[in-house]
């Protein structure tokens, strides 16, 4: 790990990011009674430290690339915040790169977008439309700044994680330097990328409801759990195991609730709360009749399923269950992104009518302020796939460069 305080004169060598950062910025300027000769700055993200550290290590080329990744916490001073989605303090993942070259820098830069992607709609079942971030909204001191954007229940946007090509702009104002092949030094190319626990505040808007969280079966800590029914009478109990012993067998992650303290019906209502998958539940009747009943959580829908090869069945159900989480996500999505046909009538509508909106731009700042000032909305990126509709910038008139997500965000 890298160190929680970065001193004032480190924050300020790369202009643009100091710049960038400074609102947000909290400071320590005494320890205990003494006040420090230099301020500190606690870490909101850790460029300048890492670069810092890297100007010392790098020698060759031989050495690179350097890919660094740590978990960490850290500190934005957030004038509103909201749980998860924009907190003071949060933990995440942040990666940093060196590397010989500026293609094997965008190439970095983009696997690693890619892989967020994965994670986001392979694992969380939540689609994502990725691209690059406008001049204004990229990253401070980055060259180029590519996002995941996702749409949550409410209609807004949520940035869920960001990768950035730096190019030269750090390793230059650290001094970071290696002898290339042809001996004549140089400064490498840097990325940085980065998801945070604004992912989980995703995965809540997107898939849960007002009985409590729906999490996605591969995010699940705990997929299935066994809740006996009358498990004082001969067998049910003995049963109960059985069926863990054969889910767990299967690598499926399951529990067995055979707590006596609390009721069926509390269990229940408990496991929805917390979003377990699916509910199974077992009985004397359910015994005699060779079956057992399993309750998905995002359905809600008692199933009577047999007992007889029951762990490929409820692997079946989870499978279906990912799956079709994230179809509804993204058939909620799809309903909410419409084409924007006149500015004028987009900035009216918006109010009753958010979501994504398509649209042309001429890739002035001028109009990206406007665009802002004048809906609230903000361009979240210009897709890597585009298309043409039209020839002129919905919002001035000019000649349009790119086709750009705008809404309103968190």
């Amino acid at each position: 790990y890298f160190p929680l305080l970065i001193p004032e004169s480190l924050l300020n060598k790369e202009k643009e990011h100091v710049e960038g950062f400074a609102p947000e910025v909290a400071w320590v300027t005494h320890g205990g009674n003494q006040e420090l000769g230099e301020r500190l700055v606690v870490t909101p993200t850790s460029e300048t430290i890492i670069c810092h550290m890297y100007a010392k290590w790098l020698n060759s080329y031989r050495d690179l690339p350097y890919l660094y990744n740590q978990w960490c916490s850290v500190v934005r001073w957030e004038k509103t915040t909201r749980p998860f989605l924009r907190t003071s303090e949060f933990l995440w993942q942040e990666g940093h790169t060196l590397h010989e070259t500026e293609d094997e820098a965008q190439a970095e830069t983009l696997q690693m977008l890619d892989i967020y992607r994965q994670v986001a709609e392979d694992l969380m079942a939540m689609p994502v439309v990725i691209g690059q971030k406008s001049e204004k909204e990229k990253f401070a001191g980055a060259h180029a700044t590519y996002t995941m954007e996702a749409l949550m229940h409410d209609g807004q946007a949520l940035q869920a994680g960001t990768s950035h090509n730096l190019g030269q702009h750090f390793t230059k104002a650290f001094e970071i330097k290696f002898q290339g092949r042809n001996g004549q030094e140089q400064h490498p190319y840097h990325t940085s990328w980065g998801i945070s626990t604004r992912l989980i505040g995703g995965l809540i808007m997107v898939h849960s409801d007002n009985r409590g969280l729906v999490l996605p079966p591969k995010m699940a800590p705990t997929q299935v759990v066994i809740i006996p029914i009358a498990q004082k009478k001969e067998g049910v109990l003995e049963k109960a195991y059985e069926l863990y012993e054969k889910l767990n067998a299967k690598g499926i992650r399951v529990e067995l609730d055979d707590n006596t303290e609390n009721s069926p019906g509390w269990k229940f209502n408990q496991y929805e709360m917390k979003g377990y998958p699916i509910r199974i539940e077992i009985g004397p009747r359910d015994i005699e009749n060779n079956q057992a009943v399993a309750v998905r959580r995002d359905k809600l829908e008692k199933e009577m399923i047999s007992l007889d090869n029951i762990e490929d069945t409820i692997h079946d159900m989870l499978e279906s269950m990912q799956k079709e989480l994230f179809e509804k996500a993204k058939a909620h999505r799809e309903a909410n992104t419409y084409i924007v046909e006149d500015y004028e009538t987009y900035k009216k509508d918006l109010p009753n009518r958010p979501g994504f909106a398509k649209m042309m731009w001429c890739g002035e700042r001028e109009c990206e302020d406007k665009l802002k000032e004048e809906t609230g909305a903000t361009i979240r990126c210009i897709p890597f796939e585009q298309e043409n509709l039209g020839d002129k910038c919905h919002i001035c008139g000019k000649p349009a460069k790119h086709m750009i997500y705008a809404a309103r965000a968190y």
